[in-house]
């Protein structure tokens, strides 16, 4: 083993995994809880930002959806109704600080703890989210470095416009044969310099890498129609506003978390906190910030197809189903 780098095996009595994945606003995670509540399993977070505290609106935690009913389970619960609902757990979702710099690196290890704690505990493990590159991470095996902050770099990428900042990208993705980098989370000029930080140091320092091993999984991806996904964003970003979703901001603020690192979780916590700094009125925030997330979904499913052409098998199934005929459907295939 090469010293400050570790390897990772997978629990020896390793299920197959499954995996859904889709764009904001398709279903995913009620579907992944209702499909958990039949194989006995538990739930996986792929999504890059659900894993900060107290930043639930803007992230659509949406944790009401991880209770499902049930005809019995093992921590069901009895309601005041007399239907069994039942909580099924959920992994990698408020697990650091917000104003934090959480990573691809320090992700992989901690899917792979999780997933061999499910596992180890005769649970079915289902991969959930709408990341791209965390999700193709870890069924790949991707091999990573940890990478240190480059001052330097920073200083000479400073004034530089978020266009100028996506070609550097490229190029260094380009040279570097990678595909790292989700370019669906590179949606301010922070985050892409970070990006730009990684591939030079990758450029820089080939070797060593730390090794993980591919995952064996059944991925269902959950397709929604464009015209239906746009209303349904539209609908939930009113009702993410009327939910409190800039005084969810506003208090982040209040902690003392800095403007520039709310803007660096991109998409709502870039909007809002431009508008509650004075930079757009509160019209221009929403309308921008719906524009985002439209091009944001469109990006998710860019790089969902792009998967398919690297050679991952992806089953999509109608977003528009019902329920039962969803689970039933995932079942069918994975089975």
């Amino acid at each position: 083993m090469l010293s400050g780098f570790f390897y990772v095996t997978l629990h020896a009595d390793m299920k197959q995994m499954i995996t859904i994945l889709g764009p904001t606003a398709s279903g995913k995670t009620p579907l992944a809880a209702a499909l958990a509540q039949r194989v006995d399993g538990e739930i996986i977070s792929a999504d890059s930002r659900q894993v900060y505290r107290r930043m639930d609106i803007g992230t659509g935690k949406d944790l009401e959806d991880y209770t499902v009913q049930g005809p019995s389970a093992s921590e069901a619960t009895k309601s005041m109704t007399g239907f069994r609902v039942q909580h099924i757990p959920y992994h990698l979702i408020d697990i650091c600080e917000p104003g934090t710099k959480y990573n691809l690196f320090q992700y992989q290890q901690d899917f792979m703890d999780a997933y061999n704690d499910i596992v180890s505990r005769g649970k079915q493990p289902i991969l959930c989210g709408g990341t791209g590159l965390y999700i193709e991470a870890v069924l790949k095996g991707y091999k990573l470095s940890p990478v240190p902050q480059n001052e330097a770099l920073r200083k000479q990428m400073e004034g530089k416009s978020l266009e100028e900042l996506t070609k550097i990208l490229l190029d260094l993705k380009s040279k570097n044969e990678s595909n790292m980098h989700n370019t669906t989370d590179v949606d301010s000029a922070q985050r892409a310099i970070r990006a730009i930080e990684i591939e030079t140091y990758n450029l820089e320092h080939p070797t060593p890498r730390r090794e993980l091993p591919p995952v064996d999984s059944c991925i269902i991806g959950v397709n929604i129609d464009r015209e239906l996904r746009r209303e349904k964003i539209t609908r939930r970003l009113k009702a993410r506003l009327e939910e409190g979703m800039i005084e969810e901001v506003r208090g982040l603020m209040a902690e003392g978390i800095a403007a520039d690192d709310l803007i660096y979780y991109g998409l709502e916590y870039k909007f809002v906190t431009e508008y509650l700094t004075g930079k757009t009125t509160y019209d221009e925030m929403f309308a921008r910030l719906e524009i985002a997330i439209h091009q944001f979904a469109k990006r998710q499913m860019t790089w969902f197809r792009g998967m398919e052409r690297r050679g991952f098998v992806i089953h999509w199934i109608d977003a528009t189903l019902p329920m039962e005929e969803k689970v039933n459907e995932i079942l069918k295939i994975w089975q």
